[in-house]
């Protein structure tokens, strides 16, 4: 009989509750060998309402040899530390999204785990919903033909509450505002559908509702690699919050991804739906969402772990979504378009 996988949860926050969820639904195929949280009161209180073992030594954590890979769930000026800690110890990595609060440290990432030969994974766990699956099913297969316009819309809500908690929308703790901490999901899950993006005109600004360092609204063209056209939209500022959508017209159809469904709307008229509405965290409470998505992102992430394969949702896939986000906010500030070559703007610093 196979062993199960060992895991250690590092992070103890309100985004390690569909995690923590996730990991008791799955106690079949792993166990759970340790939790860390810095605050003793946090970490035990946590641990004893899932029925986890805590652990007050990250690195006993990191050095016991039937942890074979850790989830990270800590703010993400923290991560990079804990990463190189795990990965030199032969642990596999699958962090919170973003991996780091800038392109090029998420990049530097992504090398030193290539090096210490563990596998990495992100917590992109909107690409793991059916109604997200059935639409790239759909797009490889071909019935919809090419993508020639490409939505994304996020308009979303967060108290002041949320902003008031210390570091949250600072570039030393988050890297940034709305476009890093929320839209990032949807950014990434159109980046897999539509492929990678070529050029970029944005604007972002920080409205009257929030005090806050950083973005709560941005704005974008996009032109992708496959010249379709695009448009982004994100904010925090969108009372009272709605969820989150990707909406494609195809050569053959249109397509809406929205709450957890999918609607294909044919050129003569038929109408297919898939999936069922589910919640988001668009409103004010931003854990308003089952855990079922992250269940099958940690399953998958475990089966490629254990056959020696990259994780579905790699380390790769967080920096291109950054380099994107890197891009709408230098065109932003310098009021001007961007282009990106491989992914990143044309002068951004090589790794």
């Amino acid at each position: 009989m196979t062993r199960r996988f060992g895991f250690a949860l590092v992070g103890t926050g309100m985004a390690a509750l569909p995690h923590a969820r996730a990991l008791q639904a799955l106690s079949s195929e792993l166990r759970v060998v340790g939790v860390f949280s810095r605050r003793q009161a946090n970490r035990e209180a946590f641990a004893t309402r899932f029925g986890f073992p805590a652990v007050p030594d990250v690195e006993e954590l990191a050095a016991a040899t039937d942890v074979d890979g850790v989830i990270l769930v800590t703010p993400p000026n923290e991560r990079r530390a804990l990463i190189e800690l795990f990965a030199a110890a032969g642990k596999h990595i699958l962090s919170e999204k973003p991996l780091e609060r800038t392109a090029t440290a998420a990049e530097e990432i992504v090398t030193s785990c290539r090096r210490h030969g563990v596998g990495l994974g992100v917590v992109f766990q909107h690409r793991f919903r059916p109604a997200s699956r059935r639409l790239a099913e759909f797009l490889a297969s071909g019935r919809l033909g090419a993508i020639q316009l490409a939505r994304a819309e996020i308009p979303w809500w967060r108290d002041q509450d949320y902003y008031d908690e210390p570091g949250r929308g600072t570039i030393a703790r988050d890297g940034g505002g709305v476009l890093i901490s929320q839209a990032i999901h949807t950014l990434d899950l159109l980046l897999s559908l539509a492929g990678p993006v070529s050029e970029v005109q944005a604007l972002t600004a920080t409205t009257g509702l929030h005090q806050m360092e950083t973005e709560d609204f941005a704005v974008a063209g996009l032109r992708f690699q496959s010249a379709a056209a695009g448009s982004v939209i994100a904010t925090t500022a969108a009372w009272p919050g709605d969820a989150e959508s990707i909406i494609l017209e195809c050569d053959n159809a249109g397509a809406v991804l929205k709450s957890g469904t999918l609607a294909i709307h044919w050129r003569n008229r038929d109408v297919e739906t898939f999936g069922a509405e589910s919640g988001s965290g668009a409103g004010s409470d931003p854990m308003a969402f089952p855990f079922d998505w992250h269940r099958d992102l940690i399953l998958s992430f475990v089966e490629r772990c254990r056959a020696g394969r990259d994780p579905e949702v790699a380390g790769e896939d967080s920096v291109a979504v950054q380099w994107l986000i890197e891009a709408m906010l230098k065109s932003s500030s310098d009021g001007a378009r961007v282009q990106l070559s491989g992914g990143r703007p044309e002068n951004a610093r090589p790794c």
